[in-house]
């Protein structure tokens, strides 16, 4: 605007490309003020992500994957509302990718920051269950007759 002597509105690709500025900020900032230690992260003094116990880092993975979970999530309904308003093809390629990443992220919170839980006489990984896959650990502890 510095460079125009008349006063416009803004375009859509404009309002686009600022309203993400500013969540992009939000989500930068929230991250900081967690990773600072201003908010605590959780009420045990022993939070730990990963299996080694001296990586300093380790408390810092999960709030972090949160938080830019949550601002890919609320990205790629953001991205869709305008999708939806303008019916460009550039917004649903943008919701398309900020909807992966922040499936990513969902899966990563779910199934990678538990420690693992591995049985030091096998080697094996004592939480195996048949559900939704096929328990091939349980199946080589104990042989079992195959059924006809």
């Amino acid at each position: 605007m510095i460079l125009l002597d008349e006063a416009r509105p803004p375009s859509m690709l404009e309002i686009y490309f600022a309203r993400c500025f500013g969540l992009s900020l939000l989500a930068i900032a929230a991250i900081t003020i967690v990773l600072t230690g201003s908010i605590p992260i959780s009420s045990s003094t022993s939070y730990s992500v990963s299996t080694e116990e001296d990586d300093p880092k380790a408390p810092y993975a999960v709030p972090t994957m949160l938080m830019s979970s949550i601002f890919h999530a609320s990205s790629a309904f953001y991205t869709y509302a305008w999708y939806h308003t303008t019916g460009q093809l550039s917004f649903a390629l943008a919701m398309v990718v900020y909807g992966g990443l922040a499936s990513v992220g969902l899966w990563c919170l779910l199934f990678a920051s538990s420690a693992g839980r591995i049985n030091r006489r096998t080697g094996a990984d004592k939480r195996t269950s048949g559900f939704p896959f096929k328990n091939e650990e349980a199946d080589k502890k104990r042989p079992r007759k195959k059924v006809l």
